[in-house]
């Protein structure tokens, strides 16, 4: 008998208890630059220099944080479901807790890819990326992030996982950030959906919707419980 396909879809709030911190402050600065600067093909062509740094700067930071408890949970959960998880993180805390199926809907931290080309993709061996480092068709390697104004290639393949759900968690996102944040509408209306946030976004109402209003961590343990009981 096949397992329940268990969909989640996961966003700052979880890689937050690991001490990354969020997507932006509340004054719309990301670590001290406005978001157009460096999250943009508009700021990379203005300064790709400061874009790099910029993307060092985080790796760095993502390589001395760990997995958390929410993300070794959601791990875990494979025991028992076909668990995938649909994030809009960029870090790489999911594998590293030992998820096995994991879509990154706005890129890879640790990959670049070429400016000429989208589909050479290669991975980053450490923190840093520089002015120089080049594809094999001699082109300036980019972040592999989905930038603002960039299509999100991910999506397509993120709906249709949605639409087969058979229980669908929310995590950690704010549910404001869209195409991410209409993945909602492609899952049936009649299957569990549990959304974990201390600071519940507003959703409209749905059947069989569960609020667990506490921490990823926090919520995804009592998640588990209920889960794993029933």
């Amino acid at each position: 008998m096949p397992r329940p396909q268990l969909v989640v879809l996961s966003g700052a709030g979880i890689s937050a208890e690991s001490g990354i911190p969020t997507f932006r402050d509340a004054d719309g600065l990301w670590e001290g630059h406005d978001i157009m600067e460096v999250a943009s093909p508009q700021g990379w062509n203005a300064n790709p220099e400061l874009v790099l740094e910029f993307y060092n700067q985080r790796r760095k930071a993502a390589l001395e944080a760990s997995p958390n408890t929410g993300h070794k949970i959601l791990a875990s959960l494979e025991q028992y479901f076909e668990v995938t998880v649909i994030t809009q993180n960029v870090d790489n805390l999911h594998e590293s807790a030992g998820s096995t199926r994991v879509i990154h809907l706005h890129g890879e931290l640790f990959k670049s890819r070429s400016t000429i080309d989208s589909s050479l993709v290669y991975p980053i061996d450490g923190w840093e990326l520089k002015l120089g480092d080049l594809c094999k068709k001699g082109s300036q390697l980019r972040p592999h992030i989905v930038w603002f104004g960039e299509e999100v290639p991910m999506m397509e393949q993120a709906t249709i996982i949605c639409n087969s759900a058979d229980i669908l968690v929310v995590v950690g996102t704010s549910l404001i950030v869209y195409p991410a944040a209409g993945l909602l509408n492609f899952v049936n209306s009649q299957i569990p959906k549990y959304v974990i946030n201390p600071n519940m976004p507003q959703i409209d109402p749905m059947p069989n919707l569960h609020l667990i209003h506490k921490g990823a961590g926090e919520g995804l343990t009592e998640l588990k419980e209920i889960l794993v009981k029933n």
